[in-house]
């Protein structure tokens, strides 16, 4: 590489609140063989990043942030042949740093982005898009006769699992946290919502169902809506802990699953689910297929730039975002 290559970037020296983003000039003095230099034209925002900000999933320091965007090759190093210059890309997942104007990635996780699908939406839905293929398709495979409870349908994973639950033929029960929510639940397909706090939900389910209860509990919440969760699924069912916005939610005996109905207890994770590179190609494909056939959305709440990411963050952790987010460069 005949000079070094340079970006904006946004940095955390240790963990803390939105206030400890900040902006940092990076220089790569040249790509590895394996790199494609990425200029940048829009990054997702994901709950997983504000939590690794703040210290609840730990990450070294000093450190970039992000897993995700989308933009278009400007150089490659010299054994790269999965990606050309000129070519739009987007990716999901490691290594870190993300957020930043342009970046060095390793080529062979870099998807092309067909005709059908812009940056900005490629940012909003790669990495939402992967774990609500594999929750749905892989931790518990959803069809035709399955009852879903989903918590957090307002938000922007709930915005994309919603819709595709139901064209995998469930009926869908969504649960928000504030009646504010609950029209932009039902526009994402929900049989039945549930506003949290003004009800019972374990007895709403049941009531919903006549008594059978749910197959399938995907709760974001964590400790404070677990107990609700696991008393609203039939002997069986599974409860798939897929954040924990309220707190990690307290130990659970193996006792209380057999005295609760033989249930199944799962923390997934998208590192287990698309680390494998013939998988996460796979399902990147599955979701963009589901884009373009007009199953999935992209209803990008709000779009902030590079350096108002502290806002974005803010946003994400107070709860008035409504859909994905994406940070424009």
């Amino acid at each position: 590489m005949a000079s070094a290559l340079t970006a904006a970037a946004i940095r955390i020296a240790a963990p803390g609140g939105p206030q400890v983003l900040e902006p940092k000039q990076i220089m790569v003095d040249s790509l590895a063989p394996n790199e494609a230099w990425i200029v940048q034209e829009a990054i997702g925002i994901n709950f997983l990043d504000a939590m690794q900000r703040s210290g609840a999933v730990p990450i070294p320091t000093p450190s970039g942030l992000g897993l995700e965007a989308a933009g278009r090759v400007a150089a490659v190093g010299r054994a790269v042949s999965q990606v050309a210059v000129g070519d739009r890309v987007a990716y999901a997942l490691g290594p870190i740093g993300a957020y930043a104007t342009a970046r060095a990635y390793p080529s062979e996780r870099l998807i092309r982005l067909p005709d059908s699908i812009d940056c900005e939406t490629a940012a909003a839905i790669t990495f939402k898009g992967i774990t609500a293929q594999y929750l749905l398709k892989s931790t518990f495979p959803v069809g035709p006769g399955t009852t879903v409870l989903l918590y957090g349908v307002a938000g922007a994973l709930g915005q994309l699992m919603a819709p595709w639950a139901k064209h995998l033929g469930a009926t869908v029960i969504g649960v928000v946290s504030k009646e504010a929510s609950v029209e932009a639940a039902r526009s994402r397909g929900c049989d039945e919502i549930l506003v949290w706090g003004k009800c019972d939900v374990p007895a709403e389910v049941q009531r919903i169902t006549k008594g059978r209860k749910a197959d399938v509990v995907y709760d974001g919440v964590g400790k404070a809506t677990f107990s609700a969760s696991i008393d609203s699924l039939h002997a069986r069912g599974m409860m798939v802990s897929i954040g924990a916005s309220s707190g990690v939610p307290d130990p659970v005996s193996v006792g209380t699953l057999n005295a609760k109905g033989s249930l199944f207890l799962t923390r997934p994770s998208i590192t287990a689910h698309a680390t494998d590179l013939q998988e996460y190609r796979d399902r990147v494909a599955d979701v963009y297929a589901a884009f373009s056939e007009g199953i999935l959305p992209a209803n990008i709440w709000k779009r902030f730039a590079l350096e108002d990411v502290a806002q974005a963050h803010a946003a994400l952790e107070n709860g008035s975002s409504n859909g994905p987010v994406v940070l424009r460069v």
